[in-house]
């Protein structure tokens, strides 16, 4: 009897291991570790315009929650539903923990 020999898988196999071809082949064409994605947009260029020459979604975010706070002041909201005073109070709340987590990194 004859030995019979089919050849399933090559004779010699390499796979190189390098993690930095590994970022390059990240999913939706991102390079590298740490990529961000801000979403969709209807005009990209301008909103990169804005974030470079205005400021960041944070600091636009922060003189909306300032603003909005300075105008919730002079409004007589203890006079409002009890479900519009809690949202109030969330806010105001969400405000000062962001005030003490900047306070806290400028210490640093």
């Amino acid at each position: 009897m004859s030995n019979f020999y089919v050849p399933l898988a090559p004779s010699q196999l390499q796979q190189d291991i390098n993690p930095w071809t590994w970022a390059s082949r990240v999913a939706n064409g991102q390079v590298g570790w740490v990529n961000i994605n801000l979403g969709k947009s209807s005009d990209p260029a301008l909103e990169r315009l804005i974030l470079d020459d205005v400021g960041s979604y944070g600091r636009q975010l922060g003189q909306l929650g300032d603003a909005l706070e300075a105008v919730l002041d002079h409004l007589p909201v203890h006079e409002w539903q009890p479900e519009a005073q809690e949202a109030v109070a969330a806010f105001r709340h969400q405000l000062r923990e962001v005030r003490r987590l900047k306070k806290r990194a400028h210490r640093r």
